[in-house]
């Protein structure tokens, strides 16, 4: 029980790393688009593209994602086939998992990466301005 359980919570973290990765793509451009400025945050922007970086760097090298790997073996253990959850896990792992040849997501998450990149170049992130001084 407390394996299938763990399993569940490994998808669901691999869905929040997703969501990150890619709404946190859309809100930049939107951000860009109205000229927010949060979107620059300096910490958000590296941790996005470190976010990205990460998988583009496991698809290019070959490398099965370690929360991929982790929740097959947490399901083993639990003594379930590595695609059954709970209705969360269960949903949350479909959401994720697709029936492609390796190139095609290799080749998404590069395109991917290099929309963030170019993002990162156009609308760099910023300092955060500094308050005005006192009268």
């Amino acid at each position: 029980m407390l394996f299938k359980l763990a399993a569940d919570v490994v998808v669901v973290v691999h869905v929040g790393y997703v969501a990150f990765v890619v709404l946190g793509q859309l809100v930049v451009l939107i951000g860009v688009l109205f000229r927010w400025d949060w979107v620059r945050n300096r910490a958000f922007r590296w941790l996005h593209m470190a976010a990205i970086a990460i998988v583009v760097a496991e698809a290019l090298a070959g490398v099965v994602c370690p929360l991929t790997t982790l929740e097959s073996w947490l399901r083993t253990q639990a003594g379930h086939a590595t695609y059954q959850g709970d209705f969360l896990g269960h949903w949350a792992h479909e959401l994720l998992f697709y029936d492609a040849p390796p190139w095609v997501f290799t080749l998404i998450y590069a395109a991917f990466g290099a929309l963030v990149l170019a993002t990162f170049i156009v609308a760099p992130p910023r300092k955060r301005a500094a308050p005005p001084p006192k009268s």
